[in-house]
């Protein structure tokens, strides 16, 4: 089975939408709904290189304006309530490129350098954390935050304040939850993992997909879904152990 065909552009992020459960490729180029047919691009020509999906129509983003001259060089902490269709800066234009962010209940994490933390989206605190995080997901009750690092991978249940290696992990580079207690991970050469009890105990699948450009899990009507986007397809499974592309 052949995947339909991917966005030109560097894959930075990828999702689903809870609402109507679209699945979103964010790009280099911008945003992206992706089906059998291939990829429709929402929104403007910006560069997404963190993104995250806070609810159902509603985005959080960040990165580069490209060629949009009303948006700052960095664009800072993006926001979109309309299914990506337009964008407006919430706070740090200017300042913060955040390669990887995630809302972690009332609170939202961010990277650009330095451990960032808000609760209002506008003011910012900063935090310590080991080494520079590759990714960060927080759990959907916002309880538990992941971090992949080239040191091994981190959990906090204080939304980033504090940070505990977690003992035994694979060395992950993509880290997602399904649900509170579910997360799954990809290494850099494409080992999957999934972990079900809350992140403490990691088990590899014995699946072994390309390097990912991106990855999420999220609970769909259909259960447990896995998503990773390779170099040239995105592939799917609802367990870790079996992936299948998304065919055109």
């Amino acid at each position: 089975m052949k995947g339909a065909a991917l966005p030109a552009a560097h894959v930075h992020g990828v999702g689903r939408d809870p609402g109507d459960g679209t699945l979103l490729l964010a790009t280099h180029e911008g945003l992206y709904r992706f089906g059998p047919s291939g990829p429709t691009k929402v929104g403007p020509s910006i560069d997404l290189m963190g993104f995250a999906v806070a609810g159902p129509g509603h985005y959080y983003a960040s990165g580069h304006p490209n060629t949009v001259r009303e948006l700052p060089q960095p664009m800072g902490l993006i926001e979109s309530t309309d299914s990506g269709t337009t964008w407006t800066v919430l706070s740090r234009g200017g300042q913060s490129d955040f390669h990887t962010l995630t809302p972690a209940g009332g609170t939202l994490l961010a990277f650009d350098g330095q451990l960032r933390r808000t609760t209002d989206r506008r003011t910012w605190s900063t935090a310590s954390i080991s080494g520079e995080p590759r990714t960060l997901a927080s759990n959907p009750a916002g309880e538990s935050v992941l971090a992949t690092t080239r040191d091994g991978l981190l959990l906090s249940k204080d939304q980033g304040v504090t940070w505990t290696p977690v003992a035994g992990a694979p060395p992950l580079l993509q880290v997602s939850w399904g649900d509170d207690q579910t997360a799954a991970g990809v290494t850099s050469d494409g080992a999957v993992a999934i972990s079900t009890d809350g992140a403490q105990t990691w088990r590899l699948t014995g699946a072994r997909v390309a390097p990912p450009q991106a990855m999420s899990a999220s609970m769909t009507t259909a259960g447990l879904e896995i998503l990773v986007v390779t170099g040239t397809e995105v592939l799917s499974s609802r367990d870790g152990t079996r992936f299948t592309p998304i065919s055109g």
